[in-house]
């Protein structure tokens, strides 16, 4: 496989990993990780298939890894700077850092799906494809993040599920 098949689909790539990690530098190294395993791996792509969906499943794949092996050991961020400062305006700045912090709030899972549906604009099948999840997971992840999102930008306290049964 040549680089060029590759190439149009970084900023994308780049894209959903900052928005997936949070960080730039991390989203930076996810990238390379899936351009890795992209190319050691491209005798398993079938040709016809989307090849978009296919990095984007390579990536969900890295990310959970690389998630399960920091488990064990805590990590610090380090701060970006204000980034959103030289180009959005105040108050668009302070909507769209409400977003990012409701966004990192979600459970993993719920964080994939609504960044690849509405970051992305994959389709359902894409996203279902992509995660090797059945299409009806992608849809309840999908209604419980933007629930989640509704009432923590709403000022609702997260509620329990649980029921106090006696």
């Amino acid at each position: 496989m040549d680089q060029a098949a590759l190439t149009p689909h970084i900023p994308r790539l780049r894209r959903y990993a900052r928005a997936l990690v949070g960080d730039r530098y991390a989203a930076d190294d996810l990238v390379q990780d899936t351009l890795e395993r992209a190319l050691n791996k491209f005798h398993l792509w079938r040709p016809g298939s989307d090849l978009r969906a296919w990095l984007f499943a390579i990536m969900h794949n890295v990310f959970v890894n690389q998630l399960r092996s920091r488990a064990a050991r805590p990590e610090t961020a380090l701060d970006d700077g204000d980034l959103l400062s030289q180009v959005v305006p105040d108050a668009d700045r302070l909507e769209i850092r409400d977003m990012q912090s409701a966004i990192a709030t979600l459970p993993a899972e719920q964080r994939e799906v609504i960044l690849l549906i509405a970051l992305e604009q994959l389709s359902y099948a894409e996203v279902s494809q992509a995660l090797r999840i059945p299409m009806g997971t992608v849809m309840s992840r999908l209604f419980r993040a933007r629930e989640r999102l509704r009432a923590r930008l709403a000022g609702v306290p997260p509620q329990s599920s649980l029921k106090i049964v006696k």
